[in-house]
């Protein structure tokens, strides 16, 4: 299995920073996945949800502390297993964090489609991506301002 901490892909080592590489990793998505279903169960616990017949709340704090404890325990070669089991990835995901919060197992996804933790996941880390673009786009208009600045009475030709 490749390194869980670095983006598996031909061109990452040619041209992804060490930061874009980890931001991408198998790693980062997964426990992204993880942070995102512990905000689903705080918010659904926070809003009260209960069992069918209304009487008892559905999620628990010992649930969530028990998944907030567990974000990054993440085990790969499970969630292979479960993915071939399953042919479907984030249903692998959780049983393989389920395996590591068995208690919280039941709320782990509980009323979210696929979509709710691969997209937002997407767009979290096209987010903090851009963040490290965003730096190193500033750095080079400020090294072209100077550039122009420093050779502004530079007569050139071909452009």
């Amino acid at each position: 299995m490749p390194e869980a901490t670095v983006w598996d892909n031909p061109l990452v080592g040619r041209y992804a920073s060490s930061e874009m590489a980890a931001l991408w990793s198998p790693q980062r998505k997964f426990s992204t996945w993880r942070r995102l279903w512990v905000a689903l169960a705080e918010a659904q616990f926070e809003l009260g949800l209960t069992t069918d017949d209304g009487t008892t709340s559905r999620i628990t704090e010992a649930q969530i502390s028990q998944l907030r404890a567990h974000v990054d325990d993440i085990d790969l070669a499970a969630a292979e297993r479960y993915e071939r089991r399953f042919r479907h990835d984030v249903m692998a995901h959780i049983h393989a964090f389920g395996d590591c919060c068995p208690d919280a197992r039941g709320i782990i996804h509980l009323g979210a489609t696929s979509c709710y933790v691969t997209d937002n996941a997407d767009l979290l880390l096209m987010r903090e991506g851009l963040g490290l673009l965003q730096g190193l786009l500033l750095g080079c208009i400020a090294g072209l301002a100077h550039f122009a600045e420093r050779y502004r009475n530079m007569p050139t030709l071909g452009f």
